[in-house]
């Protein structure tokens, strides 16, 4: 683990106290409640909203420079993500110009509770933009890890966060593929890699790709995950046609309930799951 990312993986375990939250973890919920995670995945486009094609001609400044909406944007999906335990961000701005400077995923944190997340910078513009994945958990991790995935294009990357037992963690791994399906099955050979020796997995991100596609023609079919039940449309956010964003589950992993969120701030529409731990697994998050 290089020095800088130790140093911003110390701060999310707490040692100078959890990171986006001044509380301290007095406030960190037992897991024993409920014994459930509701889970969520939103791609969300830099804050940036767009309800129609012609948005992306008409409003593509703002991929590069700052409106006054954003933040009001930012604050409406802060009180959508209070309702889950623990959120994948895809298409995060790290802290740019056209961010007004704002680290996207902590104020996303702050904004919603969360007393532990972890920024993921892939594609590194300088002062113009950060783009990055985030995670935010209310749950303290056992670890988190950045990897790059692979491609021709250089920037898309996923987070692996372990939770629960050291001898039988849940991992969960966020990330946000290519577009091209050459890529993809790149990228997802290396994450079959990564999950390979675990029994409770979860990945979730925008996967640029339906279902049924991942998990029968691409590096993931044998896995025997389990995909939102039913059709999950979740792109374009104003008329949802294609299911790109995505959050599949190890069999052992119940689901309880999942939902397209009716929430069209970004392009993309958020996916959230529900789902229950083993029988017999660990009371708690510690």
């Amino acid at each position: 683990m290089n020095q800088n990312l130790r140093k911003r993986f110390s701060a999310l375990m707490g040692m100078d106290g959890p990171r986006g939250s001044s509380s301290g973890t007095e406030n960190v919920p037992d897991f024993e409640p409920h014994r459930h995670l509701r889970l969520l995945t939103f791609n969300i486009q830099v804050g940036i909203s767009t309800s129609s094609y012609r948005h992306y001609v008409t409003r593509s400044w703002q991929h590069f420079l700052p409106h006054r909406g954003r933040s009001d944007n930012l604050d409406s999906i802060g009180q959508l993500l209070r309702n889950y335990d623990v959120v994948a961000l895809q298409e995060c701005d790290g802290g740019s110009l056209r961010s007004g400077f704002v680290n996207q995923v902590q104020y996303l944190a702050d904004a919603s509770g969360f007393p532990y997340w972890h920024q993921q910078l892939n594609r590194n513009m300088g002062r113009f933009a950060q783009h990055s994945n985030g995670l935010l958990s209310r749950y303290r991790p056992l670890s988190v890890e950045e990897h790059k995935l692979p491609g021709l294009i250089p920037g898309r990357g996923a987070i692996v966060a372990r939770y629960g037992s050291e001898r039988d963690p849940l991992v969960l791994v966020l990330m946000h593929l290519a577009l091209s399906k050459v890529a993809q099955n790149r990228q997802l050979a290396y994450i079959r890699d990564l999950i390979d020796e675990y029994e409770h997995v979860v990945l979730m991100g925008d996967m640029n790709a339906h279902a049924e596609q991942l998990l029968t023609r691409t590096p993931l079919r044998g896995t025997n995950l389990v995909p939102l039940p039913g059709v999950a449309a979740s792109f374009p956010s104003w008329r949802p046609e294609r299911a790109l964003d995505h959050i599949l589950v190890s069999p052992s992993l119940r689901i309880r309930g999942a939902e397209v969120v009716r929430f069209p701030v970004s392009d993309h529409l958020p996916i959230a799951l529900d789902v229950a731990l083993p029988e017999g697994y660990l009371s708690t998050f510690d």
